[in-house]
């Protein structure tokens, strides 16, 4: 195995393929679920949808604690490009706050396709065919729901895609 396997294998097994960051975006898209089931307006809906979304690092960084999943591997010298991975989805986003005020309508789903396609670079960091997997079927499942379902079905599909997602990644990390 060469160095760059070893640090890859490393992030996986410290890191849990980042599982706690897959639990915590179950929260968030049942608190985006519940936000677009309410009989609020859609920008008030959008707005909220981008609210909720704000605390992914304190949550996963408590499901970490619970589930004893070193949250920054400062050991690791890939631990910066997982990072990257991430902020690299906040400038995707840009796109979908065009979307919140241009077609409010399809914002969620703009945003769910933005959500799993910055999931691929994680499959070549945790050697995870379930992140390159749903990589590709989230935006396509979500510009598929989003087009012809409302916004409040979207929000509960995602979040029944990242249960499974969990159990999927629950069951890469018992190897």
């Amino acid at each position: 195995m060469n160095h760059l396997d070893e640090l890859r294998h490393d992030c996986c097994l410290k890191q849990k393929r980042g599982i706690h960051f897959i639990i915590a975006s179950v929260v968030i898209w049942a608190g985006i679920t519940a936000v677009h089931l309410s009989p609020l307006n859609i920008m008030a809906k959008n707005l909220l949808t981008f609210c909720f979304s704000a605390p992914l690092m304190p949550i996963a960084f408590a499901v970490s604690k619970l589930l004893k999943i070193d949250f920054q591997n400062k050991s690791n010298p890939l631990t910066p490009l997982g990072i990257l991975f991430s902020v690299n989805q906040m400038v995707y986003l840009l796109i979908a706050m065009w979307v919140y005020s241009a077609v409010p309508e399809k914002m969620l789903m703009v945003y769910a396709m933005i959500f799993g396609a910055h999931l691929m670079p994680y499959s070549w960091l945790y050697r995870s065919r379930s992140y390159l997997v749903l990589s590709i079927v989230i935006p396509i499942l979500a510009l598929i729901v989003g087009l012809t379902l409302p916004p409040s079905v979207l929000a509960a599909g995602m979040m029944a895609v990242e249960i499974m997602f969990v159990l999927l990644l629950a069951y890469e990390n018992r190897f």
